[in-house]
């Protein structure tokens, strides 16, 4: 397909959507249907991820606890989408989640664009490339510590192309390298 189809494509398209800003996809990132990736999530990383939002440590997420982790990443309606996923999630309606249930919810996987999502997330100037600058906020947010030498180390341990940032295929990349596709 021609990039003037795609441009006239993305032209009707938007045409027909409510006005707002759309993020679109570049020819590389719609060659993979995102519904057909999924990743099996390592262990230990699911428990580091899991003791992230488990701020108080007693090894069960509480609502408040999921709502102020949802709220640092900039979701418009933290609540909503914390009882949403409580419902899903708290399979004994002890009003937490454990670990277990947690690992139970990421049973079919991690999607590739779930990754990509994250990716967005870094990429805080939504240019399609993240900086150093971008993961110390980011990382701070989270409540890392991390100077900004530290987080050019990670930039370039990740940054296959020598440009100084990690764009979408680095990140999957390294998002994925110790997960096995299912």
């Amino acid at each position: 397909m021609s990039k003037l189809k795609i441009l006239n494509f993305q032209y009707n398209l938007m045409k027909k959507l409510p006005l707002k800003p759309v993020k679109w996809l570049s020819i590389k990132d719609r060659q993979v249907s995102d519904s057909q990736l999924n990743f099996l999530p390592d262990v230990d990383e699911m428990r580091r991820v899991f003791q992230k939002i488990d701020t108080n440590g007693d090894n069960k997420i509480s609502s408040e606890e999921l709502i102020n982790h949802l709220e640092v990443f900039g979701k418009e309606d933290a609540s909503t989408e914390a009882n949403l996923i409580f419902s899903v999630a708290d399979k004994d309606n002890d009003g937490y989640i454990s670990f277990r249930e947690f690992m139970d919810m990421h049973k079919r996987g991690v999607s590739a664009s779930d990754i990509r999502s994250a990716f967005w997330v870094f990429d805080q100037n939504q240019d399609g490339r993240i900086d150093a600058e971008e993961v110390m906020e980011v990382l701070s947010k989270i409540g890392e510590r991390c100077t900004i030498e530290e987080c050019r180390k990670m930039v370039r341990q990740v940054d296959k192309n020598g440009d100084g940032l990690v764009d979408m295929d680095e990140f999957m990349a390294m998002m994925t390298c110790n997960m096995k596709l299912i």
